[in-house]
């Protein structure tokens, strides 16, 4: 194969994830994001120097397709997927669409230079799986394949998701992942201690996907994948559950998730755009949750609830 092609979307980062997930179901061999809220502030939490780069509500999402595939039918089959995502309360903005055509070399190079190790918080560490890497002491270390990216940990949401687990993890916990794509939290949960780790996706490639992804990682046979929607069915019972999906789907495990927890155990929400937040804050309450951490990252929301009669050390205790 001596040609690729390349199809950027630009859209609402509202609608990101799921316009990812078009991309790949259309055949993609690959998605990276481009996000303005990556760069928020002038210095990264270990000193980093941040380019600075002009905020904008709108991402860019860009795909690879084998030459073989008909990128004008590609491009026809996405634009009406996206088209119809506002029915599903997602704000879309104008979605623009472009593609071009890359040379073998150029592919490889495009795709690998979205992907270097990247220190994600004081204990864990992202490393592309085709990287070397020497950790530091007490530096942990996920290997991950982005091939299929479903998620590569530099995203806000899953950035604040790995912070709210190094939070509430302190060793032999039983922890359930719901929508895992690329198992990134799930290989995560179990380098921070936790004892076992459930992780679930309704999408069967993404389930193969995570399951590559903790091969790549050692000690991970407390890892168990398996194909689920949402928590329906499953009886496991947690210390913690931790979801970074969509705010219009998260609404639906609150009450599973409130029946799973054990008393004193934590909920981790995250994907939350600012606007769907109240939804969000009413659901979890609703279920009996309290609220015990909130962090923000640009418009984007994550969420620590806690299973406890105690009101001293949630929000508003």
């Amino acid at each position: 194969m001596d040609k690729w092609q390349e199809l950027t979307v630009t859209v609402n980062r509202e609608a990101q994830e799921a316009v990812a997930n078009i991309l790949v179901e259309s055949g993609s061999q690959g998605v990276a994001i481009t996000d303005s809220a990556d760069y928020l502030g002038p210095v990264g939490k270990y000193g980093e120097l941040f380019p600075e780069v002009e905020q904008s509500d709108q991402v860019k999402i860009t795909a690879y397709y084998p030459e073989s595939m008909g990128i004008e039918a590609i491009k026809a089959q996405v634009n009406q997927a996206i088209q119809e995502l506002p029915e599903f309360g997602l704000k879309t903005g104008q979605a623009e669409l472009s593609s071009h055509e890359l040379a073998e070399a150029d592919w490889a190079e495009n795709w690998k230079k979205y992907y270097q190790p990247t220190r994600i918080s004081h204990d864990l560490t992202i490393v592309p799986s085709w990287t070397e890497y020497q950790a530091g002491p007490g530096e942990k270390i996920i290997k991950l394949d982005p091939g299929m990216a479903f998620g590569t940990g530099t995203h806000p949401t899953t950035k604040m998701s790995l912070f709210a687990l190094e939070q509430v993890l302190r060793g032999g916990e039983t922890v359930l992942d719901v929508g895992t794509g690329s198992g990134v939290l799930s290989i995560a949960s179990s380098l921070l201690g936790a004892k076992d780790i459930y992780a679930y996706d309704l999408d069967e490639v993404a389930i193969r996907v995570a399951q590559e992804n903790i091969d790549l990682n050692p000690d991970m046979a407390n890892v168990h994948v398996a194909t689920g929607n949402l928590l329906e069915g499953v009886d496991q019972e947690a210390h913690v559950i931790v979801a970074n999906i969509l705010a219009d789907i998260l609404v639906n495990l609150t009450d599973d998730a409130y029946r799973l927890v054990r008393e004193e155990g934590y909920l981790i929400l995250s994907g939350i755009i600012a606007e769907k937040l109240d939804l969000i804050l009413e659901a979890a309450y609703t279920s009996g949750f309290l609220l015990e951490t909130q962090m923000v990252q640009g418009e984007w929301n994550t969420l620590i609830f806690k299973k406890t009669d105690d009101l001293s050390g949630v929000i508003g205790g």
